[in-house]
């Protein structure tokens, strides 16, 4: 069994692959040294924080404090007194990593899963097999394969694309030391106002930045905070579910009328849609998912993706003492006057156009969706022989209700399971940490039942685990299987 991807969602299948006692050899292709991490948890930056209480994030979807325990053991909350707020814990983002990688290790250590320290740059079938080759130069044959890698990174703006490769322009800023270059005073606009702009503000005034910054986004919307008092999810989203998207909009605002009326906030009414969410998007059809992606997915990521308590108030303040601006705003024409942009700024609604001055530019603009099967040079060997698909949403790739993925003729493709927010388009919220957890738990029981009914076509040559749930294999070329 072969997991491509060793951040949160491929070392979960994994690790409830290896706790079931799986007849498997699962082994995990990831280039980090730290499984579970990924690009989310596996940051160094000291300022990122997880941005729902620890008692929420789990490993374990039937166990919800198991993380809150391990932390509450590991001492990490008392040498970080910071991280707690509102009655509830914020750690950094980097130690949910390690408490991913930590649960697993046992695993790791025992053999039931291996880490192969590379990527994989191409997958192709070999008769009813997999054959994977890494960077590295080695290739490895599989019955199974799980494709459990992020969601792509943020497209440059076109306005930005002739700047590409220009220092001042940083163009993955949540990469280790993104940020070094960014001087003091230096006047920075962010693309884009959500969670990862949030962020990046937190940062930069963890450096002592004092120069202006300025966020924008085409709708001006700023990511929410937490409540001031949690209140249980309220909110009937599934006995008679919406069809369309204008009556799902409408049965939103009667909830959080309902609520706020009786002295709660909206909050617990996007808690239930988040909790209903795959229920809710089952129930629309294709076109409803695409109005409800193209229109509404910008209100409801700010809504439901919140940040953390601490990062709201370095918003907070930097707002107050007018360092922070967020606009609605476009990018308009930009060009270099001496060692800065000249940026129009566009606020298409007014039709007015505002000229500015900037030192750098983040693109922090969310993942580009759209280019899913190229960002990934396996993907797009996959793409081109027609065995994946975009979805129809344009949220990531085609993938059945079994969690296969969906081949260009609608066929489902048995052995190739789809993993992580990859598949948002069939199961809709596939982006918070509890449902990312409940779906790699779903993931790994259908590769259980797969490995139940059939040994692959590698079997006889190959290494096995020992175990319970039927056979499985990974068999290398150009090597012994061994520890690395």
């Amino acid at each position: 069994m072969a997991i491509i991807g060793g951040g949160f969602s491929g070392a979960a299948i994994a690790y409830h692959l290896a706790r079931a006692g799986a007849h498997a050899n699962v082994i995990i292709f990831e280039p980090r040294a730290r499984l579970g991490g990924g690009l989310a948890y596996g940051g160094a930056d000291p300022v990122h924080r997880i941005n729902v209480p620890a008692t929420r994030m789990s490993l374990l979807p039937d166990d919800e404090t198991h993380f809150a325990r391990w932390l509450e053991a590991s001492g990490i909350l008392d040498a970080d007194p910071e991280a707690l707020s509102g009655g509830g814990a914020f750690p950094r983002r980097r130690e949910f990593g390690r408490y991913v990688d930590e649960t697993l290790r046992p695993f790791i250590a025992s053999g039931r899963v291996r880490h192969i320290h590379d990527a994989v740059v191409e997958l192709g079938r070999i008769g009813e097999a997999w054959r994977l080759c890494t960077r590295g130069g080695r290739e490895w044959d599989a019955d199974w394969v799980a494709v459990a890698t992020t969601h792509p990174e943020p497209a440059i703006p076109p306005e930005l694309k002739s700047w590409q490769g220009d220092s001042a322009l940083i163009a993955h800023p949540l990469t280790d030391n993104a940020l070094a270059g960014v001087r003091k005073a230096d006047s920075v606009l962010i693309v884009g106002t959500g969670l990862t702009s949030a962020d990046l503000v937190a940062s930069l005034d963890a450096r002592r930045h004092s120069g202006g910054i300025v966020m924008i986004s085409r709708r001006g919307l700023r990511a929410r905070g937490h409540p001031p008092q949690a209140f249980p999810p309220e909110g009937d989203f599934v006995s008679n579910p919406a069809r369309t998207a204008t009556r799902l909009v409408a049965d939103i605002r009667r909830a959080v009328k309902v609520a706020e009326s009786s002295g709660r906030s909206w909050h617990p009414v996007f808690d239930a849609l988040r909790t209903n969410g795959g229920d809710v998007w089952r129930a629309l059809d294709a076109e409803a998912r695409r109005r409800v992606v193209r229109h509404l997915r910008p209100f409801w990521d700010v809504h439901r993706f919140r940040v953390a308590p601490q990062i709201d108030a370095v918003l907070d303040r930097k707002l107050a003492d007018g360092s922070l601006e967020i606009l609605k705003a476009r990018l308009g024409e930009v060009a270099r006057e001496g060692g800065t942009f000249r940026i129009d700024l566009r606020n298409v609604r007014k039709g007015t156009t505002e000229a500015r001055l900037f030192d750098r530019i983040i693109v922090a603009t969310g993942p580009a969706h759209g280019d899913v099967l190229r960002a990934q040079p396996f993907l797009r060997c996959l793409a081109a022989e027609g065995i994946v698909s975009l979805d129809n949403t344009g949220l990531g790739i085609q993938t059945s209700r079994a969690a296969r993925a969906v081949d260009s003729s609608g066929q489902a493709v048995a052995s190739l399971f789809i993993a992580g927010p990859l598949a948002r388009g069939t199961f809709g919220e596939l982006m918070g940490l509890p449902q990312v957890s409940n779906y790699a738990l779903f993931v790994a029981e259908e590769i259980a039942a797969a490995l139940r009914r059939e040994p692959g076509p590698c079997s006889r040559d190959a290494f096995h685990l020992a175990g319970s749930l039927g056979t499985a294999a990974l068999t290398s070329h150009g090597g012994e299987i061994a520890e690395e």
